[in-house]
């Protein structure tokens, strides 16, 4: 075929992260040949931020409970968790020379906590498969090609011929894999590629927003609190009577509104309700301690200074950057001596401590998303194999794909397994 790369790629991985990396490796082991396109100057970008630079690869939690944590689509999930499973993953880590331990929450790291170790071991497993991987190189397009005999309703099914390189190559495959990424930190190259090649092939694209992203907040003493963090909190969000999300955790205040693990979890929950309207939080302050017991908590802080000023006496209560807020919250003046406060001004702080009030007015940008909720259609892609169901030789693996989980390593978790399975699939198929 005139234009073609003579030496034929029988599957290609367009896209260098972590599902891209699994997938050639899970092809390559096949025994086909494989090329890995990646448009970036080296592999993992993404990857490398990961966890603040350390990288929850994924979580020890029993494998069954992994379900509970994919937020969207997770019964499509089945077939590639059971394939490749978390405990397989932390096994091929080791395998490559690369220690694993568990933290809090089941929370799989390098023993290093370099991510970077985590891109190395994959190096190594792509090197030993003989993975041919090329940098800076743009994949434009993929080609397709009539494949099968017509249909009875005369319809010439396609299948994939390859692809077209931004330089004017083409490559020919049997099998090409998309591993694009989502559109979360774009500054790592997830630029949304994915999405139009899919588009174009006859998918559908599940409407892209931010997940895992931190809230901004509509009121003013909020932004005061920047950079406090608090621990063992716990936060409910409501949407008018109807509870959304109620979890214990830790939170950041930030100059636009609130962030931390706890907020970002709630964001892939309420995803869709923040988006129509702004919604209640209530952060329990004290969760330990009942209303009666923190009242009692109080009185006896109180007591141990009668004569005290009221912004005195509560500042072994919080921290000193909170102890302006509850004063402002509680309608209390600060100079008050706390022998003269009464009983109800007393109950309007327990009130704003056990339910500190923050609107929601909407969520962060892409850039600061860990993941993208929405992509390609999973009614559109065989769960068993990750194959597109419309062209033969398609494959998906990733974020690209319309499934998301919360934190905890369970999205990587998803990457690796898609990926996995997305590999092996493409590389038993042309064989």
């Amino acid at each position: 075929m005139q234009g073609w790369v003579t030496e034929m790629s029988k599957v290609i991985v367009i896209g260098g992260g972590a599902a891209g990396m699994m997938a050639a490796v899970a092809a390559a082991q096949t025994g086909c040949q494989v090329t890995l396109y990646e448009q970036n100057e080296k592999l993992g970008k993404k990857l490398f931020i990961t966890g603040k630079g350390r990288c929850n690869l994924t979580n020890a939690c029993d494998t069954t409970e992994l379900f509970g944590n994919i937020i969207r689509n997770s019964k499509f999930m089945y077939s590639a968790i059971y394939s490749f499973d978390n405990f397989r993953v932390m096994d091929f880590f080791e395998n490559q020379g690369m220690k694993v331990k568990t933290e809090r929450g089941n929370r799989v790291f390098p023993a290093s906590d370099h991510s970077s170790d985590v891109i190395a071991a994959l190096k190594r497993a792509l090197k030993q498969n003989h993975v041919r991987t090329f940098l800076n190189t743009r994949v434009q397009s993929i080609l397709t090609q009539a494949g099968e005999p017509p249909k009875e309703d005369g319809a010439a099914p396609k299948r994939i011929a390859g692809v077209l390189l931004a330089d004017g190559r083409r490559e020919a495959a049997d099998a090409v894999i998309l591993a694009t990424g989502g559109c979360s930190y774009s500054s790592t190259g997830s630029t949304g590629d994915g999405y139009h090649f899919a588009r174009e092939l006859g998918h559908t694209i599940i409407e892209c927003c931010p997940s895992l992203v931190p809230f901004t907040a509509k009121e003013d003493y909020v932004r005061e609190l920047m950079g406090l963090s608090l621990k063992n909190v716990k936060a409910t969000i409501s949407d008018g009577k109807k509870r959304l999300f109620s979890e214990f955790g830790e939170m950041l205040f930030t100059h636009f509104g609130v962030s931390g693990p706890l907020i970002l979890s709630a964001s892939s929950l309420v995803n869709d309700a923040i988006l129509k309207r702004n919604l209640q939080m209530e952060i329990d302050l004290k969760p330990a301690l009942s209303y009666e017991q923190l009242d009692h908590r109080i009185v006896r802080d109180f007591k141990e200074g009668l004569n005290r000023q009221f912004s005195n006496a509560i500042m072994k209560l919080y921290p000193s950057k909170l102890v302006p807020v509850m004063i402002q919250l509680s309608e209390i003046p600060p100079d008050k001596k706390v022998n003269e406060i009464t009983r109800e001004e007393r109950m309007r702080l327990v009130a704003c401590t056990k339910q500190f009030p923050v609107t929601l007015t909407g969520l962060r940008g892409f850039e600061e998303a860990i993941i993208t909720r929405g992509g390609v259609s999973t009614k559109e892609v065989n769960p068993s194999t990750m194959e597109s169901r419309f062209l033969q030789g398609l494959y998906f693996a990733g974020e690209l794909l319309d499934v998301d989980a919360l934190t905890g390593g369970f999205n990587l978790q998803v990457a690796w397994s898609s990926g996995y399975l997305a590999g092996l699939s493409a590389g038993e198929a042309v064989q």
